[in-house]
Order: structure tokens, then C-alpha cells, then sequence
């Protein structure tokens, strides 16, 4: 009886901690994550890369959350100690169905999709250029990448890297954004095994949702914390600021809170943005009509032909309607059942709709 007790009593615990993890209030760092909102992020800002710390740190780029009361902070660039043989995909902001989303960046075998978005520093827009794993240690491209080569001797030089996305655009899709989809490699990428954001990141986030000049509202899309040596560490010699914002700033028309997007609105807005953002869906839309089209051919080919000489021809603007012509047919062999037909008489659906034929002939 006593151990009947203690196993309920374990189980009682147990559950009771889920419950409290479910319905507990999210911390700052969970604020820009999954949210949809009707106005978009500023630019990114213009800002150098601190020096690499040391080996085996790799670079996440800055971005714009988003907080319900004040409206989108900066998050700065930081240098962080990732998983071993893994990569950092970027998060980005996502126009669809009039709403901008927050697409959560990721760690994986390979960078996948980021909006187009150049970043900077190896994330011109597609796929990262900065550096490669090779076998358990980082190599880093010093084309792209600000490294000390002294302290770290895992570097290469890669001048290849192109970036033809210049603009410093924070989001993808709508009115002014980067115009770029996945391609068939980035939505391989994207169904691989992730793993979200490390504790370093999150909290990183939470300090920079702290600090109110990384509000835009206040620092106007410049923020003077702009990236930083270590995650969390924004004071001393590894914080760099922003040289200028990376377009003007323009005041949001409405507030965060009118600006914030309800879940039924999301949902109506995936609804209908689903048919154009889903490329394996159009095809098979594409296929279906080709396959109604073929079927429509075949049933045409089907029918016994007519002649020109068996029918006379009827012009595009002589065309009757269908429904019209069907209740004039109706109507003529109402009136043919009635009265006996004379051999020379004319059909009246043909001759009204057709030129006569003594006109051909001159």
C-alpha cells in the first residue's frame, strides 16, 4: 500500500510540473518566436563583425524581434560556440497573406532558407560562405569572416563567395522585400533533423530585449549595440555599434498592439496565401487541368465530324450562346411536333445565326 502511495504521489508531482511548464507565461527570449504582425522590421543596420573570440566559435547575425508593447528591438550578431559539425541557419521575417511571420533560425547539417536576406559575413542571402566543418574542428574564411589568424590557425581564404544581394532589406516577400524562394536543395535542407536555438542564444536575446536602445523606436534603426564579441557581454572592448541604419527609418502608423496579429487572422491568412506559396500544390493544379484538357480533346475527338459543306460556317461574333441555342432548339422541335415539316424549309437556328449562303457564292 505504501508503494501505491509513493507512485502516486510521484506521478502527482510529475504532472503537476507539466502543467506548470505548459501554462506558464513565455520569458522575453520566446517573444519573436512563432508571431505574425501587419508591419514589417526596419533595415538592418551597417555594422562591422567583432574579431572571432576563439576557435570553434561560429557567427549568428543580428536581427529585429519583436516585443507586443514596444514593437521590434535588435538583437546583435554574436559570436557563439555552436554543436559540433552543425551550422546556423538564420531566422527571418516572411510577408504572406498581408502579415509579416517570424520564421525561427535553426541548427542543422546544412543552411537551409533564410528568407534571401543578406545577413552579411558569409549569409549573403543563400547558403553561408563563412567557414566549413572538417571533421571535428571549424575552418574559417577570412575573405568573409574577421578572424585572428595568430591565435587561430583553422582558416582558408575563399574570394569566390558572391553576393548579389546588397540591400540591407530585413524580410522576404510584399511590398519591398527580398524576392527569393527555396530552391529544391533549401526544401531538402529544411526537412533534416534541427535543433532550435542553445541556451547561449536565448538568453542573449532575453539581455538585448532588456536594453532600450535596441528598441527602433528608439535608436531609429541604428542601435549602439549592434553586434558583440560573446552572447550576453554588451559592454567593453568586443561591442561594436552601428555605423548608420541600413535605410531611414519611418514610424509605424499603428502601435504594436494593433499591429500584432490574432491566430484566427494567421490562419486565414495562410488560407489564402497557400495556393501561391506552395509550389508542389500549383504543379499539381497545373497537372489536373492538363489532365481536363486532355480528357475534353479526347471527348471531342470522340464525336462523329461534320464537313464544311455539312454545316455552314458561323463567325466569332455571330456565335449564339449555348444556353440560348439549346432553348431555341427546344422550342423548334416543340413547334416541328406540332406541324408536319416541309422538306424546303429552312432551320431557324441555323439561319439566324449563320450568313447565307448565296453569299459565298458571289
Amino acid at each position: 500500500m505504501k508503494r501505491h502511495r509513493a507512485i502516486g504521489f510521484i506521478s502527482l508531482v510529475v504532472l503537476l510540473a507539466v502543467f506548470s511548464a505548459a501554462f506558464s507565461t513565455p520569458s522575453p527570449a520566446q517573444i519573436a518566436v512563432g508571431i505574425s504582425v501587419r508591419i514589417g522590421p526596419p533595415a538592418l543596420p551597417v555594422y562591422e563583425q567583432p574579431l572571432c573570440p576563439g576557435p570553434g566559435y561560429l557567427w549568428t547575425p543580428g536581427y529585429w524581434a519583436w516585443d507586443d508593447v514596444d514593437g521590434y528591438y535588435w538583437v546583435p550578431g554574436t559570436w557563439v560556440v555552436g554543436p559540433v559539425g552543425l551550422l546556423w541557419t538564420p531566422g527571418y521575417w516572411g510577408w504572406s497573406g498581408g502579415l509579416y511571420a517570424w520564421h525561427a533560425g535553426y541548427w542543422g547539417p546544412h543552411v537551409g532558407f533564410y528568407g534571401g536576406v543578406n545577413y552579411g559575413f558569409g549569409y549573403g542571402g543563400v547558403g553561408f560562405g563563412g567557414g566549413e566543418w572538417r571533421g571535428g574542428a571549424f575552418f574559417y574564411n577570412t575573405a568573409v569572416m574577421r578572424v585572428d589568424t595568430v591565435h587561430i590557425t583553422n582558416v582558408y581564404v575563399n574570394k569566390t563567395v558572391i553576393v548579389n544581394n546588397t540591400s540591407h532589406v530585413a524580410f522576404n516577400g510584399g511590398e519591398g522585400g527580398v524576392v527569393a524562394r527555396p530552391t529544391a536543395r533549401e526544401e531538402a535542407y529544411a526537412r533534416e533533423r534541427h535543433q532550435p536555438a542553445i541556451a547561449a542564444q536565448t538568453q542573449h536575446e532575453h539581455m538585448a530585449h532588456q536594453d532600450r536602445s535596441n528598441f527602433a523606436s528608439v535608436n531609429h534603426g541604428a542601435p549602439r549595440i549592434a553586434a558583440t564579441a560573446r552572447p550576453g557581454d554588451f559592454k567593453g572592448r568586443g561591442v561594436v555599434a552601428a555605423k548608420s541604419a541600413g535605410a531611414p527609418y519611418h514610424a509605424p502608423a499603428m502601435s504594436p498592439r494593433e499591429a500584432r496579429a490574432s491566430a484566427r487572422e494567421v490562419s486565414k491568412a495562410n488560407n489564402n496565401a497557400r495556393p501561391s506559396t506552395s509550389p508542389s500544390r500549383n504543379n499539381a493544379e497545373g497537372n489536373n487541368r492538363a489532365e481536363n484538357k486532355a480528357r475534353s480533346n479526347r471527348s471531342e475527338n470522340a464525336r462523329p465530324a461534320h464537313t464544311e459543306n455539312s454545316r455552314p460556317s458561323h463567325s466569332d461574333n455571330a456565335r449564339p450562346n449555348r444556353a440560348e441555342s439549346s432553348h431555341a432548339q427546344n422550342e423548334s422541335r416543340a413547334q416541328n411536333a406540332s406541324k408536319p415539316k416541309l422538306a424546303s424549309e429552312p432551320k431557324p437556328s441555323r439561319q439566324e445565326s449563320a450568313p447565307k449562303p448565296e453569299k459565298h457564292g458571289k
